[in-house]
């Protein structure tokens, strides 16, 4: 019987410590702390020092990983490391990031409109289209997702030479 209980107590544990932590179980210093790597790997981003930024963009991403813009930041950085099964592991979690965010506030329509973003790097523009597709009919009147629509955004996406540079 204790035997039992112990192992049923370890399978919660273990169940537990994969589980992401909620966006109000992360510290104001924590995110603080997140917010000084990110800026520091862009400040490398911006000398091309990749190798210095990826570790700060990793570091970041594991404070706060409900912050899908730190994802998305490593997975660029590895993407022009060349690494690019890392680049769609960083890539995958910032769709999840801000498809959660998107989630918990339907009015967020950055979240949604960089979960497209983050699909079109992964390669899946049907999926992101889709998507959009369903956020216009359940809010026709968001301006936001409208224009995105009728200005054929993700089509400019695309062809623009900056993405495929980092896409997959």
């Amino acid at each position: 019987m204790k035997s039992t209980f112990v192992l049923i107590a370890m399978m919660a544990l273990f169940a537990a410590a994969g589980c992401k932590p909620k966006p109000e179980d992360i510290s104001p210093l924590q995110r603080k702390e997140a917010a000084s790597l990110a800026s520091e790997a862009q400040f490398a981003i911006n000398l091309r020092d990749y190798a210095r930024a990826e570790p700060l963009f990793e570091k970041a991403a594991k404070l706060c990983p409900d912050d899908g813009e730190y994802w998305l930041g490593l997975g660029v950085t590895r993407r022009r490391m060349g690494n690019q099964a890392g680049a769609k592991a960083a890539y995958e979690e910032a769709r999840s990031a801000y498809r959660d965010t998107f989630e918990r506030d339907a009015k967020d329509s950055d979240a949604l409109l960089q979960e497209l973003y983050v699909l079109a790097l992964l390669g899946r523009v049907d999926e992101a289209n889709k998507a959009m597709e369903k956020a216009r009919k359940k809010d026709p009147e968001n301006a936001r997702f409208r224009s995105f629509s009728d200005n054929k955004q993700m089509d400019r996406l695309l062809a623009a030479p900056s993405f495929k540079e980092i896409a997959l």
